[in-house]
């Protein structure tokens, strides 16, 4: 499924971004901000994409370069499609048996790496050992239960696992670590030295300020209309801006390559620049915690915060409107999403009322058995740019229900120690998006024996949610969308998340720019539909 509309001037497609409310910005303001820029002519066939920091260590089995760039250089055994289908990349053909616990592959023939080395079971089996079963990786399921692979001939291989592994395709489909590099790209001593893959693209200089890719012209599959793509490092969101404006970039936008907010998004595109959003795969949800406030463990309580909340005024705060409300987890553009639940709408009364039935009443503050009605929400500008601005509207509203919010403002750093020592009373979250979901979010975000490292839990309940997300997990292929949908009644039927806004992906691009489309991922780079127009 491939959604795609238009609205005023600007394209609706698919995908996310963390945007955010961080004030009106000008253009013709911006102007003055333009960085310097290496290559200041245009170079016909050449398209040029700004990214917010250099590109980094490209090392596909590393976790330091930029998700799109490595996209251009390295590839799959599966590709992740728009509509959440797993489609062949380096792999053709291939089969899950003996339980789940075997992996079958074909791989495709007439492959080459860069540097012209062939990729065969032989490439594949030197890059799975560098990743696979070791414990830095094992966040996978296929790291954590790998069992050994077995070479049958140059073409064809079988990785045994000791349980059946969730998600196991979707897992090959990552951008890292499980993307391929040749191996003569690293020394002696099997240190990286230089990103050769099998993509499309090709490097053929990287600096701090920009990198230049061309196309590989022994590509196996189709190559790009255009022979040359360049990345641009330009750090400042204005200076994009300018840099678009002017002519000397093409594309500016998504989640990882160069953000561009909501409120940008229109400065741009009421100046008549190309603008594409993305439905996306995010979803941005509020969590409670009643680990540590008693009144939280009441759904009663849970429920009129969840319709005490003015999502439309959210979305119009922090994305200009343009990010869709939500009552359910996921979008439904995520694989097994679920039956869709109504958006819950802001009811002042009703609100009111279940907080009364609650006992908790009085005003300004309601309380109960002496205890005032009061709650933390922690906010991270690093994690959701405008989310400052979204806690002070759910601050007033909440307020108007006698429930009293303090609002504390983190670092990236303190998020990633207060989240998962579950210091807050209220919090914001997103889901991973895809490739990762479903189970990214189920199980990362709400199994309680899952370690998640710094993202923390949504929601956990040991006794009831885990029995449900560990079911879903050892489900069949068959039974596995009833038995999240399990947990998706669970989670709406007692309040245990308030799902806010499904995060949309924004995009920008010139008038070279023709048949531009939103990548299938935000880790991916979004350059296989377009053509130049010189």
């Amino acid at each position: 499924m491939k959604m795609s509309k238009r609205i005023s001037s600007f394209t609706i497609n698919r995908r996310h971004f963390l945007g955010g409310l961080s004030g009106i910005v000008c253009v013709t303001a911006g102007a003055s901000l333009l960085p310097r820029i290496a290559s200041a002519a245009v170079e016909e066939g050449t398209l040029k994409v700004a990214i917010a920091k250099a590109a980094g260590d490209l090392n596909p089995h590393k976790y330091t370069g930029l998700f799109a760039v490595q996209d251009l250089l390295f590839e799959p055994l599966f590709k992740y499609a728009h509509d959440g289908s797993i489609e062949p990349g380096l792999a053709t053909e291939w089969s899950v048996e003996d339980g789940g616990k075997l992996l079958n592959i074909t791989l495709r023939e007439g492959v080459t790496f860069h540097d012209g080395a062939p990729f065969d079971a032989a490439a594949l089996k030197w890059n799975l050992d560098r990743w696979i079963g070791i414990e830095a990786n094992n966040w996978m399921n296929s790291s954590r239960l790998f069992a050994g692979l077995d070479i049958v001939d140059d073409h064809h291989v079988r990785i045994l696992f000791r349980e059946p592994v969730l998600g196991l395709l979707q897992e090959f489909s990552y951008v890292r670590p499980v993307r391929f590099l040749s191996p003569h790209s690293v020394g002696e001593d099997g240190s990286y030295k230089e990103p050769i893959g099998t993509g499309p693209w090709r490097q053929g200089s990287s600096s701090n300020e920009a990198s230049l890719f061309e196309r590989y012209e022994d590509y196996w599959g189709d190559k790009p209309a255009f022979p040359k793509l360049e990345v641009r490092v330009l750090p400042d969101s204005r200076g994009r801006m300018a840099a678009l404006r002017a002519g000397d970039i093409d594309l500016i936008g998504g989640a990882f390559a160069s953000p561009l907010t909501a409120t940008e998004a229109q400065t741009l595109s009421a100046a008549g620049v190309q603008v594409v959003i993305d439905p996306g795969t995010t979803t941005m949800v509020m969590a409670f915690n009643p680990d540590r406030v008693d009144a939280l463990k009441d759904p009663t309580v849970r429920k009129a915060i969840n319709i005490g909340i003015d999502r439309t005024a959210i979305s119009q705060v922090l994305y200009r409107g343009l990010a869709a409300s939500t009552g359910n987890l996921f979008s439904p553009n995520v694989p097994m999403s679920g039956n869709r639940y109504e958006t819950p709408v802001r009811d002042i009364e009703a609100a009111k009322a279940l907080l009364e039935e609650a006992g908790w009443t009085g005003e300004p503050v309601r309380s109960k058995n002496g205890q005032q009605l009061a709650l933390e929400l922690v906010v991270s500008e690093e994690q959701i740019p405008g989310s400052r601005s979204v806690a002070e509207v759910i601050q007033s509203e909440l307020m108007e229900l006698g429930i009293q919010v303090t609002i504390r403002s983190v670092d990236h750093a303190s998020r990633h120690s207060d989240i998962p020592e579950r210091k807050f009373d209220l919090a914001f979250f997103q889901t991973f998006g895809a490739p990762y979901e479903p189970f990214g979010t189920i199980v990362g975000l709400f199994l309680s024996t899952y370690d998640n490292g710094v993202d923390g839990k949504l929601f956990i309940d040991a006794e009831h949610l885990d029995p449900l997300v560990t079911a879903a997990m050892s489900a069949s292929e068959d039974e596995m969308g009833a038995a999240l949908q399990k947990v998706y009644d669970w989670l709406h039927d007692n309040d245990a998340i308030a799902p806010l806004l499904l995060v949309p992906g924004i995009w920008a691009h010139s008038d070279r720019v023709s048949g531009f489309e939103g990548p299938a991922t935000e880790y991916d780079m979004p350059y296989e539909h377009i053509s130049l127009v010189e």
